[in-house]
């Protein structure tokens, strides 16, 4: 078998996952380059002979793309096209031992705690000097601001704190140090992520300090939009709710995971809270933030999840009327409490009631389009596709959220920029309008 032929290494990082493992594979990004060594992400050049892939083992789906990416490095690595192939991530963390003994062709495993051992491998040292930098994988305009790790929530289904560890959070000064270089960078736009927002600050301050951290965050010069992501609802901090008030570049929008509305789901999930604790917080949201976009996810078919719990979740949905929802069915997790309980529900079933619960928010997305027709709304442009460029909202996080398209032809923006857009017309999830310039 050949080898590739090169006088230097260079490195390509595959990212798989969630926007956490962006950040992660950010941080090995900027540990390599400060390194001097030649490292990119996600290249679509065939001239990397190094490949490390950074995995996701959340659910099933997710751990059998992290897989099938592997294997298709291992045959690139037997054919003689890539000489080192090395995995980090979560996959590599939860199931070391066992792909050790699956996969042998891949030179060595890494857990999510081992950045220091992936660039010794390397052949990179840990510049302590670079904690709070990083080099951003995703449009200049916007980036993930990780405020802590791990989780410590003892929800059934769920095998992050396998993964992940512990809920740490990170110092509000590090973080304010970390915003202000995005910032001097060109971030306009800071998507606040964790594994639970809620919890910030408890483990090293004492108590939650979510709101002293936005407000911090909200003070950095250049910085336009600060958004939310993965807020736990049980003993949610309101705090936090005033400073979106209070603040303009903080966004009226929150992602809070509610997973299910049924007493007896929420129980069995073990998720801390009840249905009328849940509804008690959803309406003291809506009163403090008026205007807020809600985002939310829903969990379908986990074990004792009867056909009357998933009506109850159908009619609290369809009464709610969430911004966004997304939806996943549940997976049968090894290590987790509910991999005690029977998985009785057929990935059939599964699969008809998530599409019956998104039939259901496609129309309210619809109906909730049609109602900014004819109205000017801000958006921030992110990319370009065909004859479109596409925006968001600040009802909208990349990726994930609905966008706002105008044609090329009728328009123009730099992207990176903000604009005033006139909506005329609305679809499912999507929204098309005009720029309106002043």
């Amino acid at each position: 078998m050949r080898t590739k032929s090169r006088h230097s290494n260079k490195i390509n990082i595959v990212t798989l996952g969630c926007s956490k493992n962006i950040v992660d594979s950010e941080i090995l990004l900027s540990q390599l380059k400060g390194n001097n060594m030649d490292a990119v992400h996600e290249s679509q050049k065939n001239d990397s002979n190094i490949i490390v892939v950074n995995t996701c083992g959340f659910i099933e789906t997710a751990k059998q793309e992290s897989i099938d990416t592997i294997l298709t490095y291992v045959d690139e690595k037997q054919k003689g096209n890539i000489d080192k192939l090395y995995v980090t991530g979560c996959l590599s963390h939860r199931y070391k031992e066992d792909l050790l003994k699956e996969i042998p062709q891949v030179d060595a495993w890494f857990g999510t705690l081992e950045l220091p051992n992936l660039l010794k491998t390397l052949g990179a040292d840990y510049k302590h000097e670079l904690i709070g930098e990083r080099l951003t994988t995703t449009p200049s305009h916007y980036a993930y601001l990780k405020i802590s790790e791990g989780c410590n929530r003892p929800c059934s289904f769920c095998a992050i704190p396998l993964m992940r560890g512990k809920h740490v959070s990170k110092s509000i000064e590090d973080l304010v140090k970390e915003a202000s270089g995005l910032a001097r960078s060109g971030v306009k736009e800071l998507l606040l992520i964790a594994q639970d927002l809620t919890y910030y600050g408890l483990d090293i301050y004492g108590e939650r300090k979510l709101a002293e951290l936005l407000n911090r965050l909200a003070d950095v010069e250049g910085i336009e939009w600060i958004r939310l992501h993965y807020a736990y609802p049980s003993q949610f901090p309101l705090d936090a709710l005033d400073v979106m008030v209070a603040r303009d570049n903080i966004c009226n929008y929150l992602d809070i995971p509610l997973q299910h509305i049924s007493d007896p789901m929420l129980k069995t999930m073990r998720r801390g809270i009840t249905k009328r604790r849940t509804l008690e917080l959803m309406d003291t949201i809506k009163q403090k933030v008026p205007g807020i976009a809600i985002r939310t996810t829903m969990l379908i078919g986990h074990p004792g999840e009867s056909r009357e719990d998933f009506k109850e979740l159908v009619n609290f949905v369809q009464d709610y009327k969430f911004d966004r929802l997304g939806v996943f069915t549940y997976s049968h997790e090894d290590n987790t409490h509910s991999f005690s309980l029977p998985d009785e529900i057929s990935p059939e079933e599964k699969e008809d009631r998530a599409d019956i619960l998104m039939s259901v928010q496609q129309e309210i997305s619809l109906q909730k389009n049609e109602s900014k027709v004819g109205k000017t709304l801000k958006v921030l442009f992110d990319k370009t596709e065909g004859n479109y460029f596409v925006g968001r909202t600040e009802a909208d996080s990349p990726e994930v959220d609905n966008e706002v398209l105008v044609e090329k032809k009728d328009n123009y923006v730099r992207l990176g920029d903000f604009a005033n857009v006139r909506i005329t017309q609305a679809g499912d999830f999507d929204i098309f309008g005009k720029v309106v310039h002043a």
